[in-house]
């Protein structure tokens, strides 16, 4: 090949290269960049959309045996449609379809007389053999659809902790608990989408070459062990239609490692039906996302507080008096009786709030606030769940004798019940804090995994402050709760109740007979497997949460050292 052979031969190829990219520039502005718009008119013009099939990844459960069964997963199944325009004849196309699938007549009339719609959906979740049987037909006008739709099948189980998708301008994302949490994990790029193979080899080049994220796309496995969660949620459940509160809920957690064994809250909702879900506030979780004033539970973590700084020793004794006033507000015990000269002890025993406001004032306000913020109250936990509260904290901030009495048994202070779990796992963790989780494992589509534990292990009190705490509670359920009638004579187990007012949001006093109703445990006391908080808003019939609450915290303690064959320690 001479010289101007070779010129002309490289002139064509040139021009081939020019068209190919023309062309390749032409496809990817009519496919990629303006695709949707054609895909949309597109839409106007066959009988049925052109459905795009999400994908999503997985939510696991961790049975006690290892095994992980699936929380959340992906589920196909057929749609069922309609083009009326092409249906000739309705009644003989609906007793046709009738063989198969119920239809309601009128409605399935109704729809087929809309000539100009060209796509009407009658059922959908339909069973792959019937809408095999039903495309058999070749029914001029009816056809079937392949989708994927997220499934619980567990049903109510840990709903508002697992949480839900939702679709907006048809983008499907989690919206609450572990599926908006995870959501960058748990998405996946649409499958069978509206794009042809070109479209799909420019939309990977373009997300490779434009995209700044380096996104990992995985499952979920969770620190929920089903069956307790299982046992919580009857227990709750039991309770409720016991006493009618407004709200009950309870917290199981591994007081060590943060791992949130159980969660729930009642009301509660199975996500795979929702359609009757008038109020969406039901969706929301409310152990992290509301707070309230706890009541006498703070207690421990004041007498802790007081041994810790110095300030009292576990035979410490003072003079209650039953009542105090501080800045012209009085302050009493509940039944406003004084006891005298009595030990510290009973300032958990008998849950005294005079002997409390004494120790939080003894220690000083610039300090019991730095102890009761290192507890993590008045900051968020950090727990993977959305929307959490950081609770109302302000008075650890006035300076006022008045409110740092008032926080040291419960009131003046809201918090969620995660955050007091939190606060009160440092008794049973050897007075450190930590961070409580759901996830424990990320298993990457790659292979690869993300192990997941507390990232905090903050030493916050002495192992000697906790141990006197301790003690002082184990007597308080042997000797003093309901008598001593729950005690085990094996178990050795730290227990605390809370009652406290509810305040009216209208008048910005309390109501004079509405109360919160909280109980922490833990046990075995002295090396715990478990901490145990239990609440209730506005019980019916009687005032105190050890009326209502210590049995549920009793059967509940029983079924863990069973199903978990805890050794005994006394």
């Amino acid at each position: 090949m001479n010289s101007s052979q070779r010129l002309r031969a490289r002139f064509v190829l040139g021009g081939v290269i020019v068209a190919a990219c023309g062309l390749g520039f032409s496809l990817y502005i009519t496919q990629i960049v303006n695709g949707a718009n054609y895909s949309a008119k597109a839409h106007k013009q066959y009988s049925k959309p052109i459905v795009a099939l999400f994908d999503r990844g997985s939510i696991f459960f961790t049975s006690k045996d290892g095994s992980h069964p699936a929380a959340a997963t992906l589920t196909s199944s057929y749609s069922l449609y309609m083009s009326p325009k092409l249906i000739s004849d309705p009644s003989g196309t609906y007793q046709a379809l009738s063989q198969y699938i119920k239809l309601d007549q009128d409605q399935f009339m109704k729809k087929a007389v809309l000539k100009e719609d060209p796509y009407e959906e009658l059922a959908k979740k339909v069973d792959a053999t019937v809408a095999q049987s039903i495309s058999n037909l070749s029914l001029v006008g009816i056809g079937v659809n392949k989708e994927n739709f997220r499934s619980y099948p567990w049903k109510n189980l840990a709903a508002q902790t697992i949480g839900l998708i939702g679709e907006s301008d048809g983008v499907v994302k989690g919206r609450y608990g572990l599926e908006s949490v995870y959501e960058e994990t748990l998405s996946r790029p649409t499958i069978g989408s509206t794009a042809n193979i070109f479209a799909d080899l420019f939309t990977s080049v373009r997300d490779s070459v434009f995209s700044n994220d380096n996104v990992l796309y995985g499952d979920i496995v969770t620190t929920i062990e089903p069956t307790v969660q299982a046992y919580l949620e009857k227990i709750i459940g039991k309770a409720e239609s016991e006493w009618r509160p407004e709200e009950i809920g309870g917290i199981i957690m591994d007081p060590h490692t943060g791992e949130i064994i159980a969660m729930t809250s009642q009301p509660s909702f199975d996500p795979n039906d929702t359609s009757k879900i008038t109020n969406p506030g039901i969706f929301s979780n409310r152990l992290v996302e509301n707070s309230y004033e706890m009541g006498s539970i703070m207690k421990p973590l004041t007498i802790a507080t007081g041994l810790d700084d110095g300030v009292i020793t576990p035979t410490w004794t003072y003079d209650d008096t039953g009542t105090m006033t501080l800045s012209g507000k009085k302050i009493s015990n509940f039944d406003g009786k004084a006891r005298g000269v009595i030990p510290v002890q009973e300032i958990l025993s008998q849950s005294l709030n005079v002997g409390a406001a004494t120790v939080a004032l003894k220690v000083g306000k610039v300090d019991f606030a730095k102890y009761f913020t290192s507890f993590g109250l008045g900051s968020k936990t950090g727990i993977d769940q959305p929307n959490e509260t950081a609770g109302i904290s302000g008075n650890l901030k006035t300076g006022r004798d008045v409110e740092i009495a008032t926080m040291a048994y419960g009131q003046g202070i809201a918090v969620s019940p995660i955050a007091i779990t939190r606060a009160l796992a440092v008794l049973a963790n050897n007075g450190k804090l930590v961070r409580p989780h759901i996830v424990k494992e990320i298993d990457y589509a790659d292979g690869s995994k993300k192990l997941i534990t507390s990232d905090i292990n903050t030493q916050v009190l002495k192992p000697q402050s906790v141990e006197d705490v301790t003690k002082m509670l184990v007597k308080a359920f042997d000797v003093a709760l309901r008598k001593g009638v729950f005690k085990m004579e094996h178990y050795s187990v730290a227990t605390k109740t809370g009652t406290a007012q509810i305040a009216d949001p209208a008048t910005k006093s309390y109501y004079p007979d509405r109360f919160l109703h909280s109980f922490v445990g833990y046990f075995p006391a002295y090396k715990p497997k478990f901490i145990v908080f239990l609440y209730q808003k506005y019980p019916k019939s009687t005032q105190y949460a050890s009326d209502t609450l210590t049995e549920p915290f009793s059967e509940l303690t029983k079924f863990l050292i069973d199903y978990y064959n805890i050794p005994p320690d006394r």
